[in-house]
């Protein structure tokens, strides 16, 4: 857990300090050269550095422990402001170069010192590109052999693949930027410049919406990695007086916080002292091979009961074809 911490701190940081510095760079020219596109990416950059730094907010207010106004933690704020950040990503980032472009296709004017504009996408494709290297080696530390987009999907770390995507929008922003220039140069017409800023502004809605997606299934409430459940339910079976697991609920409060919810069938003959011992010996293995299980409980079920649920078809939850 220590390990996903930092990674993930590591890869906030990184994008942190270079959409800072690339921000101002991105203004002053933007400023200087009337570049619609330009204005686009600077306001894109300016945006990815408050989300970073809002990532950053919720990580330190998730890693607060338990109280009794909060018995399972603290772990979802991680989530909302998750939430929070792709909504700032489609409300300002995507709004404010959709405007722009509209508005400089509808008044074009001519981008002035051009070298400038270029020479600024270049120096921030270099931080933008060093920042991807990081944000993508975590990415696909954490990705567990699946490919990008089963990765993206089961991900519960949402600063990885957050800065991931940022980055990523943030590097074609920056081609289209420079597509857009050089095409409003070589045709002396301004308005592809505007294009180009469009075109900015439909990328990061599309991303903001993926990300909107995966933040709001976490935050609501999304179960663990099922590889969890099929763990849980083996060590069921070493432990004495469990009959079997009928049934393991969990649900992901933040990257290294999960909830289990567990329906177990004991054995007839077992007394409640052995019962309570079993309990705790399950819940002790539980918690040894999984550090990232904050809390347990434990469900005595029947299979007499389990089988007339799923008669009955009342909800319960399934695991390995279970109820």
């Amino acid at each position: 857990m220590a390990h996903q911490k930092s990674g993930s701190n590591l890869v906030v940081w990184a994008a942190l300090a270079g959409n800072l510095a690339i921000a101002a760079v991105k203004f002053v020219a933007a400023g200087v050269s009337g570049s619609s596109a330009m204005l686009s990416e600077a306001v894109h950059s300016l945006v990815d550095t408050g989300n970073e730094v809002l990532l950053l907010y919720g990580m330190k207010r998730s890693a607060r422990p338990p109280d009794a106004a909060h018995p399972l933690g603290y772990g979802r704020e991680l989530y909302f402001w998750s939430f929070v950040v792709a909504l700032l990503i489609f409300a300002i980032g995507a709004g404010v170069s959709l405007y722009e472009g509209v508005e400089h296709v509808r008044d074009p004017h001519a981008v002035e010192s051009p070298r400038l504009v270029f020479i600024v996408l270049g120096v921030s494709a270099l931080f933008e590109g060093a920042s991807w290297v990081v944000g993508f080696r975590e990415f696909r530390a954490k990705s567990g052999g699946r490919s990008f987009w089963a990765a993206f999907r089961a991900s519960k770390d949402p600063p990885t693949f957050m800065v991931l995507f940022e980055d990523s929008a943030a590097l074609a922003g920056l081609a289209v930027a420079a597509a857009g220039t050089g095409l409003a140069l070589a045709t002396g017409n301004p308005r592809w410049d505007g294009i180009a800023s469009i075109v900015i502004g439909a990328l990061l809605g599309i991303v903001a919406l993926l990300l909107a997606r995966e933040s709001k299934a976490l935050l609501i409430g999304e179960r663990a990695d099922p590889a969890l459940s099929e763990a849980i339910t083996a060590l069921g079976g070493q432990v004495d007086g469990v009959g079997r697991i009928n049934a393991v609920a969990t649900v992901q409060l933040a990257p290294d916080q999960v909830v289990v919810n567990l329906s177990v069938e004991f054995d007839d003959a077992l007394t409640t002292p052995r019962i309570e011992a079993a309990v705790v010996d399950l819940e002790g293995r539980i918690r040894s091979a999984h550090p990232q299980v904050t809390a347990v409980f434990v469900k005595p079920q029947a299979a007499a009961e389990v089988a007339r649920r799923q008669a009955t078809g009342e909800a319960g939850v399934t695991v390995d074809g279970r109820s």
